[in-house]
Order: C-alpha cells, then structure tokens, then sequence
C-alpha cells in the first residue's frame, strides 16, 4: 500500500488582508498530482484540514473543490483518511462526518473495516483496516485527532477542571488512554502492519513558533508515549517538516503551505511511503511543493530605495509581504510611498509607518516639539488600524472619514 502523508491544509485561511484560497489550492491540486503521478493508494491528512478563519460560503467552496480535485482520485479507488485539528471548526467536522454516514451507510465501517475509494474524516479516536487494493493484507490506521474536551473528555468527572493546566492534564491522559485502547484493539487483529496518525505536539520536535496558539494552550505528549511497535507515525500540528530522535518513520509531514512569517524559512513537502504485509518497505520519501514566499521590508530611505526597489523585487507580484515605512514629514509624502509600494507589492498582507522627526527643532520656545495635526493623526490611526480590514471596506472607510474631515475643517 502507498500512501501519502500531509497536514495541515488550512483551507480558507487569510493571512492579514490576503485571502489564501488560491495560494492554498494550488497546493492542493499539487497534493492531488502526486497522488496520481506516484500511483498512491491512500491519502492521508492528519488534520487541520480547514482553517478556523473560514466563513461558511468558503467551507462549501473548499469541499466543492475537494470533489473536483480528488473525484478521479476517489472514482479509481484511492481513499481519503482525515483527522480533525486543532483550527477545524469541531461543530462544522462532526456534521460532515455525520452526513458522509447517512449517504453513505453501507461504506461505513463495520469491526473497523473501511471501504476504500471514499473520504473517511475522524472527528474522535478511532481505529480503521483498510484492505490493500493489489495484495491480501490490511493496514491498520489508528486516528487521533487533536485532543478536544468533546473528542476525549466523554465522561462527565473529566469536564470538571478549574484551570487550563488541569484541562490539558485531563487532556493528555485522555489522549495516551485512548491509543493505548486503540492500540490494544488493533493488536487483536493481528500482527498487520499499523499507522499512527495525530494531530498533537510530541516532545522533542522543533519549531520556531505555534500557529495561532500560544505555549499555554498546546498540548505536548510525551515522545516515550507512543507505541514502538508501530510502522509509520504521521504527525501533523507543527508546520515545519521533520522526522523525531532520528526516527525517519516518526515524523511531522508540516503544513502544504507557508502561512506566516514564521514559516518563512520553511521549505514544504508531502511525505510517500509503502507499506507491505511486514511493515514499511525503504525510507520515506518527501516530495516537494512550491511554497509562496513571504518575508518582510524595511524602508527606511525613501526617495533613496524606492527608485530601485521595482527591479530588486521585480517577481514580487506574488510574494506575501510585511511592509515597515519610515518617512519624513514635510520631505516624503506617505501618500506617495504606500501608492508606489502596493504596485511593487500588490499582495502586502501588512503594513505600518513611523515619521521620523529629522526636520529638526521646531522654531518654538521652552520644551515644546512639534505635535501631529489633528488631520494627521486621524489618516495615522485608520490607516493602522484598518490594515487587516478587505481592500474595499477600508477604502471606503477611508474615503468617509476624509469627506469628515474637511466638513470639519
């Protein structure tokens, strides 16, 4: 059996004032390319499938492409295996899952037996066999998602915490007795070949910061907790790719795409094994994926930098920017400054301005410095904090707030 390991999809995810839907898609199409190309049988996506920032209409047009995507996929037998993340909307996973039961309740599984050539999403742990499409055997699949109280918290005592560090106590033992069943069950069918997939944080991973989750809220499994008996451990949650404790068979397949700026380093890959009836066949082999370059520019000079920064970043059309502006009043115009940048950069998803003050002493006595306009401070202040608003909204509350001001004036 081959099979295709990948994470961490965020579909629908937005990053500052961009909409990622296609940067995201295009990901995907490569994912369904290699999934053809490569002849695999199962793919297999260890959660965060869809991004929390996502509004209903783009949770239906993701799916809508999903379909279009991966239909040939699917139609010639390869199978779809999800677990939900800590980003998909629990609510939203639990109604899919419930609905892809009702249309389908011959294929559901039955003594953990899964028909192949559809789309199996867990929403709580789970344990399924798949058979091989050419040889006689089945593989295993333990499905962990991300450890939720509604997921792994079922009795009613363990809902009882007064602290996020007693909830994620809770969580974590939850979560190692879960697998621990898991494990058990599948060891009664035999010694077939198992894969692990989890959305969760395991000691010894590296990464440079979380996404859109701070230390507090993680959960960290201990390493030592995972079975050792187990052929192939895909893990999903962090987004930088990487294999743990020189175990090439354990391993983080990171997300399809860069999402910040902490992941600007990061190059992005799937991750293709096989599996025969004795366990993993070679080493893993990761197959990459063009990832769209984000990275941040300081102007500091203005009528120094910008003449030449066309040419220097003459493929940024693309690129997802941060931009720092640093002006001078009286000399720069600002106006001037953000009109050139967003041709140079017409996908900034973040931008700020500092004026720098170097006119010099204001002609005043005493310790008085030259303060904003009331204008000034205003245009500063939207301009701000409008920066993560769509294009059109903040226009338009920008061009509402000039007509205030010079009814003002």
């Amino acid at each position: 059996m081959r099979i295709l390991h990948t994470a961490d999809w965020h579909l629908g995810d937005r990053l500052g004032r961009i909409d990622r839907t296609d940067d995201l898609r295009r990901a995907v199409e490569r994912i369904a390319a290699y999934c053809r190309d490569e002849r695999a049988d199962v793919l297999l996506v260890a959660g965060d499938l869809f991004s929390e920032l996502a509004r209903p209409d783009g949770l239906r047009d993701a799916i809508r492409h999903l379909q279009e995507t991966f239909g040939r996929f699917l139609h010639e037998g390869g199978t779809i295996l999800a677990i939900t993340g800590n980003h998909d909307n629990e609510g939203f996973c639990q109604t899919l899952w419930h609905a892809m039961s009702l249309a389908s309740p011959a294929s559901a599984a039955i003594n953990h037996k899964g028909a192949i050539g559809r789309l199996h999403l867990a929403t709580a742990p789970s344990l399924l066999r798949l058979p091989d499409r050419r040889e006689n055997f089945d593989v295993q699949f333990l499905l962990m998602p991300f450890p939720t109280p509604g997921a792994y918290l079922t009795d009613e005592p363990s809902h009882r915490y007064t602290s996020l560090d007693e909830k994620n106590r809770h969580l974590l033992a939850a979560f190692s007795r879960k697998l621990e069943a898991l494990r058990a069950d599948a060891g009664n069918h035999g010694a077939t070949p198992m894969v692990l997939a989890a959305h969760v944080s395991v000691t010894g991973s590296q990464l440079s910061t979380l996404f859109r989750l701070n230390r507090e809220e993680d959960l960290v499994l201990a390493d030592e907790l995972l079975p050792q008996d187990l052929t192939y451990v895909a893990l999903g949650h962090i987004h930088k790719p990487q294999f743990l404790a020189g175990r090439s068979h354990v391993r983080y397949s990171g997300s399809i795409e860069r999402l910040d700026l902490g992941e600007a380093q990061d190059t992005k890959s799937a991750v293709l094994f096989d599996v025969n009836a004795n366990g993993l066949v070679g080493e893993p082999v990761l197959l990459p994926l063009d990832a769209t370059p984000i990275y941040e520019v300081d102007i500091v000079s203005p009528k120094e930098q910008l003449p030449t920064l066309a040419e220097r970043y003459a493929d940024a059309h693309r690129d997802l920017v941060n931009l720092h502006i640093r002006y001078t009043a009286g000399t720069d115009s600002l106006e001037e400054i953000l009109q050139k940048l967003d041709k140079i950069f017409p996908r900034w998803y973040s931008r700020d301005w500092h004026e720098s003050g170097t006119l010099g002493a204001a002609l005043t006595t005493g310790d008085n410095c030259r303060s904003k306009s009331f204008e000034e401070t205003v245009r500063e202040y939207l301009g701000t904090e409008l920066v993560n608003h769509a294009e059109e909204e903040r226009d338009a509350l920008l061009e509402r707030a000039e007509k205030l001001l010079k009814e003002d004036s």
